[in-house]
């Protein structure tokens, strides 16, 4: 029996050490596939929120972006659909990615941001209607993925962005440890901040030993920093290098879905080994 393909979007899980320049990463990637034509959803989960400012919204406005609510259970029991979730607290950038942001500290002892991250988790789990890319831009560290069920257990991939340090490499093959633990399918590594083209072979040759695929690496742009000191709004250019290793990253991306999919269709079309002769 032939079961038809349902489409489902990409999603994606943009993670890594801190200071790495995650954040930045996910507004380029975000942007360029925007850029595509696709349409696109750009999740915030920092609790320290700061995307928006990469996505060319100014500072009020990325503060005035409301938070999703706690714990919610996306399109069960009668929680709202991810679709609704977009609609009402989705806010559009002039990147092109409709902004959410899944958590805010705004007071000291809150407490913890874990019901934040069940929604996000819960929200890749439910069926995004019409969005071809959700991407995630996850708080540094590791301690999403520890988390009761992963707060990314429903991402199709896992960028790591690493800088050429060995500590960042570390992040990686740690990362790459517990996205397998949670049954995430693909993580690749994508270089930032390199100022030569040493520091993009240390990246190759470190990540590669770990057998973790490096499928980009950024350059170091002192103009990032300059920008931010002052206080800078609005979407840059993006050099024409820099495109071509942003359209290098997606395209492996895509790579591996296409593969992905061809897999699945050979095994959707395959006789049942059952009915085989002799079986």
């Amino acid at each position: 029996m032939t079961t038809a393909a349902v489409s489902v979007g990409l999603k994606l899980g943009v993670v890594g050490k801190g200071g790495v320049g995650k954040t930045t990463v996910s507004g380029l990637l975000a942007r360029s596939y925007s850029g595509r034509g696709s349409r696109v959803v750009a999740i915030d989960t920092d609790s320290n929120p700061n995307l928006g400012l990469s996505l060319g919204l100014s500072l009020a406005d990325t503060e005035a972006v409301p938070v999703l609510p706690r714990a919610a259970l996306v399109g069960t029991g009668g929680g709202p659909s991810a679709e609704a979730l977009i609609t009402d607290f989705g806010r559009p950038t002039p990147a092109g990615p409709t902004l959410l942001s899944a958590i805010r500290v705004s007071e000291a002892g809150a407490g913890c941001t874990c019901s934040g991250h069940a929604t996000v988790r819960s929200l890749l789990a439910d069926a995004l209607a019409d969005v071809d890319v959700t991407l995630v831009d996850m708080e540094a560290g590791l301690e999403h993925l520890s988390r009761s069920g992963g707060t990314l257990a429903y991402a199709d991939v896992l960028l790591v962005v690493c800088e050429p340090t060995r500590k960042s490499v570390l992040t990686a093959v740690r990362t790459a440890a517990l996205a397998e633990e949670l049954g995430i399918p693909h993580v690749l590594a994508v270089g930032n901040k390199a100022r030569s083209s040493e520091d993009a072979e240390f990246l190759a040759d470190a990540l590669g030993t770990e057998g973790i695929e490096l499928v980009g690496v950024l350059p170091y742009d002192a103009g990032v920093a300059e920008r931010d000191r002052a206080g800078s709004v609005g979407l840059t250019q993006v050099s024409g290098d820099v495109q071509a290793v942003l359209d290098g990253i997606l395209g492996a991306v895509d790579n591996l879905l296409d593969a992905r999919a061809t897999h699945n269709a050979a095994l959707r079309t395959a006789p049942d080994s059952a009915h085989l002769p002799g079986a």
